[in-house]
């Protein structure tokens, strides 16, 4: 087993913009009619961006390891939340998701059949899709 640990970090200034830092940093933020200042997406948004886009990068790593020729990988996510217990008016049900669906289109020379087990590979091996249908471990520690 090959486990290596990723680290990022996140800080919050004012209003409800977060700066994430990691290879790449960016914000987080809520859209204006929600308090914040519209300079990125929302942490839902952001994580079903990440789901996406993990869905085409290990659809990429397995064609190419399969030697397949696909052309193009094209990921529509969506979730269904309740913004009820997300905003404390209600402690039935849950804060995540309830459902989370994508919409897959492969680019490909494939068979629907062919499609379908490429897309099974790679939901498989989809490290954020697992951690979506496996319950983590989370471990917060305020220091």
């Amino acid at each position: 087993m090959a486990v290596s640990t990723m680290k990022v970090s996140a800080s919050h200034e004012e209003g409800f913009k977060t700066n994430v830092n990691c290879s790449h940093p960016f914000i987080i933020d809520q859209p204006k009619a929600a308090g914040g200042n519209d300079e990125g997406p929302n942490p839902l948004e952001a994580f079903l961006g990440c789901f996406s886009a993990c869905i085409c990068t290990v659809g990429r790593i397995v064609a190419r390891q399969k030697r397949l020729k696909i052309r193009g990988i094209y990921v529509d996510v969506e979730g269904d939340i309740d913004k009820d217990y997300l905003m404390g008016k209600t402690t039935e049900g849950r804060s995540g998701f309830t459902e989370i669906r994508s919409f897959v289109n492969i680019d490909a020379d494939l068979t629907k059949e062919e499609k379908e087990a490429f897309l099974e590979t790679v939901e498989a091996r989809c490290p954020v899709a697992n951690n979506i249908a496996e319950k983590s471990v989370i471990v917060p520690v305020v220091v």
